[in-house]
Order: C-alpha cells, then structure tokens, then sequence
C-alpha cells in the first residue's frame, strides 16, 4: 500500500478538562446544567469538540444538537460511519433523560436500539438530532430520537431505556 502525502488532511480539536465540569454536576439539576452549558458557564464535555456536536435546545424531557460532520467521520465505503449517527442520538437520548434529573441524580444507559433509514453523505449538510422522554420514572427513564437532516429528512431514529441513581462523585475523577 503507497501513500500519497499529497492527499493527507488533518483536523485539530480543542477541549476544556472535563473535570471542571465534573465538579459543578452533583449540585446542579438536569435543566441547571443545560443552561450552564447555553450560558458558556459550563464547558462542554470532550465529546462535542471531537464529533462536532453543539447544544441547540434543552427544555424539560427535550434537547436538539446540530452537528456537521466532515470527510473525518467518513467510513471506506464513502459514507459518515454509522457510529457518528448513533453516538449523536445516544447523546441526544442520555441529555433528554438528564433534563428531567433532580441535582444529586445520574443516569446510564441500559440498552439503545439504532434504525438507520438512510446514509449520511456531507451532501445531507447538517444533522439535527432530537431526543425525547417518553416516560420518566425514579428507576428507569425511556427516550426516542430522531436524526435528520436541518430540512427535515429523517436518517434514523433510536430508542433507549436509562437507569437513575444517585450520583456518584468518585466514579467521575480520573
């Protein structure tokens, strides 16, 4: 195999060390941390630089994220890899499920289910994602998403069930 150093590109990304985040998370509700990060008081975690998510709406049970993928996330078959699409919507399901959190709760994911409905080229443009709470319980909240292009043409959804406990500072520090 040759290289051809004529068609190398490269991407830089920057981030603020999560752990400042990290520190404020136990005190703030689901809906505080949200307006944190809208007002630039919280920083985003690592994960947006890196796949170009940005926070477009939160409320209470919804949030919307934009992101513009690049030939970057591009899989061999000409295509943005399917594990952007479902690393979107696991965030857009896992931050809905966070607005309706008290301060002092955390959440993971049990299971997420992912529909691809159509290929994502950098010809879509932007991506919108929606994530939803269908029910919020103390135990379990259940989510479903939608990711489209910014005119409307849906490229997938998914579905995924989170678990609620308390939270857990010690888990968080590297």
């Amino acid at each position: 195999m040759t290289s051809n150093t004529c068609a190398e590109r490269s991407e830089t990304f920057t981030w603020t060390d999560p752990a400042i985040a990290l520190q404020q998370l136990p005190r703030l509700s689901g809906m505080d941390y949200f307006s944190g990060l809208r007002e630039g008081s919280i920083a985003p975690p690592p994960i947006a630089s890196l796949m170009k998510f940005d926070l477009v709406e939160a409320t209470h049970g919804h949030v919307e994220f934009k992101c513009r993928p690049s030939e970057a996330h591009y899989n061999p078959l000409g295509m943005v890899h399917g594990g952007l699409a479902c690393t979107l919507l696991d965030t857009a399901l896992g931050c809905a499920a966070h607005t309706t959190l008290a301060a002092g709760l955390g959440y993971t994911s049990i299971d997420l289910a992912v529909k691809y409905l159509r290929p994502v080229t950098l010809r879509k443009g932007a991506l919108r994602a929606e994530g939803s709470v269908v029910k919020a319980g103390s135990r379990l909240i259940f989510t479903e998403g939608r990711l489209c292009t910014t005119e409307g043409e849906l490229l997938a959804t998914a579905t995924s069930t989170l678990l609620v406990f308390p939270h857990q500072p010690e888990a968080l520090t590297p």
